[in-house]
């Protein structure tokens, strides 16, 4: 496991995520290459302002309901984006008001998860907002990652809980205690195994953000 703290990044505008092997060299490399994790946390402003990755990488946005990953990929994000939010909002304006989501979620994530493949299907940099309680998306991700000879990022948004309940009560929409809870225990557990080098399966690296370090990031993107 590679958990970097130092200070070399302090004097930067810009991160280049190091790319993990692929393909013939990732074979000859996978008894030696470890995960990469960032932890950008507790950087008091000192953080880079940008986080670049390879051209045909992909990059997961995750962390509670209200951590801010939409304000962050809508802010920051050069390129495909691919954000379940926006299509929920999208569907928000089309069907009768007062309906309640629930009748209608199975088809917004049907159009979400089209849209996906859709920006799947250009081969390019995409980055992805995940709830982080489908597990299978983010192993579609990895596949798609392996086939196109990229690698799989994953972007953890740490905020406390409390933070996340108030950036719902902000936006005005927010999600049951119930859900919260499991989204909660998913996102600590994830949280505790990338802290310790255990990424997902397929994931070539992790980058850790606090609150702070997300408002210093204006760029998220794609290398030529």
């Amino acid at each position: 496991m590679t958990v970097n703290r130092t200070s070399a990044y302090a004097a930067t505008t810009g991160i280049a995520v190091p790319k993990q092997p692929s393909a013939p060299a990732r074979e000859r490399a996978a008894a030696r290459s470890v995960p990469v994790v960032r932890d950008l946390r507790d950087r008091a402003g000192r953080s880079p302002h940008a986080l670049l990755f390879g051209p045909a990488d992909l990059v997961v946005i995750t962390g509670l309901p209200g951590s801010g990953k939409s304000t962050l990929m809508h802010r920051t994000v050069t390129g495909h984006r691919v954000d379940s939010q926006d299509t929920r909002d999208r569907w928000d304006t089309k069907v009768p008001r007062g309906l309640p989501y629930a009748l209608y979620r199975p088809l917004v994530r049907l159009a979400h998860y089209t849209g996906l493949r859709r920006a799947l299907r250009t081969g390019e940099g995409v980055v992805v907002h995940d709830c982080g309680t489908q597990p299978w998306v983010r192993a579609w991700l990895a596949r798609e990652a392996r086939r196109r000879g990229g690698t799989l990022h994953l972007l953890l948004l740490d905020v406390p809980p409390g933070t996340a309940r108030a950036g719902q009560r902000e936006r005005g929409r927010g999600v049951s205690r119930y859900a919260f809870r499991r989204h909660r225990r998913t996102a600590e557990r994830l949280l505790r195994a990338v802290e310790k080098g255990e990424l997902p399966a397929g994931c070539g690296s992790a980058v850790l953000l606090d609150r702070d370090a997300a408002d210093v990031l204006s760029r998220v993107g794609f290398t030529r």
